[in-house]
């Protein structure tokens, strides 16, 4: 079965995120567009990349999806059930499903407990087990993200850099979700241990058939572990496609600048490198057309008028670029 025949388990539709901005007294207010209107989809057992300079609202978007920030508008559901809608209690209990790892695992742990009773009390907030069960399910938890026995009684800070994600991934894992999103969880980490992290992601997809949003920088680690990738600029979804057609076609010009930038392992090989100009765009301010019209170097007057759609040029490949839907732009 194909991954896009799978089950969806994860679906943001015209998902916004917007953060009000206060400008003084009597003035308009103004508001931070993070996220602008994205459509997404996440498949059962895929790891979904996400990817994009800095500022273009991935983590938002990631988070927002999970519901750890409220969406400003659009519907997002979880294993078909709306979760706009759900009350604090319902989701608590659909936190179960949906867990997130966090960049900095340091600063996602609390320093003050150790690992066991950081483990043991999210199934107790859960109701899952009296003490020992949950002491046992821990240990178990402890073993399959490559922790040791002894670990359990260690504080946050007793651990290195790769460690401490191991904790924050098994704080993830321990409720058996069925989707996780990992904001960046391996930048901060030395190559050798985000190759043991993201092994260890493969493995969990593998034998737990869980689902993963990969949100990262680096293009070489997204093009390793993701089925699928989508590229973001400006709080819009601008491509999305199978990693091996992204990397081989990059339809849309921010696509091909990023991917230009990914160096090539044969030194025989001469790459192209796509610079663009100028800085992003402030998220409070954005162009007015298409987002990407001021650094688009194939931009004509009409992209600086009409906000591009998301178009299918070919199955499972979307760009938002105005070319691919017969305005001729490029």
């Amino acid at each position: 079965m194909g991954m896009t025949e799978r089950p969806i388990v994860l679906q943001g539709t015209g998902v916004r995120k917007y953060f009000p901005v206060h400008t003084g007294f009597g003035k308009p207010k103004k508001y931070v567009k993070a996220v602008d209107g994205v459509d997404i989809t996440i498949h059962e057992g895929e790891i979904y990349g996400l990817v994009g300079e800095t500022g273009c609202g991935k983590s938002t978007l990631g988070r927002t999806l999970i519901r750890l920030t409220d969406p400003t508008d659009g519907n997002i559901s979880v294993l078909g059930k709306d979760i706009t809608k759900l009350n604090d209690k319902q989701m608590t209990d659909m936190r179960q499903k949906i867990q997130m790892v966090f960049q900095d695992p340091y600063t996602s742990l609390d320093p003050k407990q150790k690992v066991g009773d950081i483990l043991m009390e999210t199934l107790e907030i859960h109701g899952i087990g009296n003490k020992k069960d949950r002491l046992d399910i821990a240990m178990e938890i402890m073993g399959k993200v490559g922790l040791r026995p002894e670990h359990f009684y260690r504080y946050p800070h007793e651990f290195s850099g790769g460690q401490r994600q191991r904790v924050g991934l098994a704080r993830a894992l321990i409720l058996n979700p069925k989707v996780i999103v990992c904001d960046e969880p391996v930048s901060a980490l030395d190559v050798s241990i985000q190759a043991q992290i993201i092994n260890l992601l493969q493995d969990l997809r593998e034998k737990d058939n869980i689902s993963f949003l990969f949100i990262a920088h680096d293009m070489s680690v997204v093009k390793y572990i993701s089925d699928r990738i989508g590229v973001m600029y400006l709080g819009h979804l601008m491509e999305e496609a199978e990693t091996e057609e992204l990397f081989a076609n990059p339809l849309h010009p921010y696509a091909q600048a990023l991917l230009s930038a990914v160096p090539n392992p044969d030194p025989h090989v001469k790459k192209e490198r796509v610079v663009l100009q100028g800085d992003l765009p402030s998220p409070m301010n954005p162009p007015v057309g298409c987002v990407f019209h001021t650094r688009c170097p194939y931009a004509t007057e009409k992209c600086s008028l009409k906000v591009p759609s998301m178009h299918e040029v070919s199955p499972g490949h979307r760009v938002a670029c105005l070319k691919y839907e017969g305005d001729g732009a490029l």
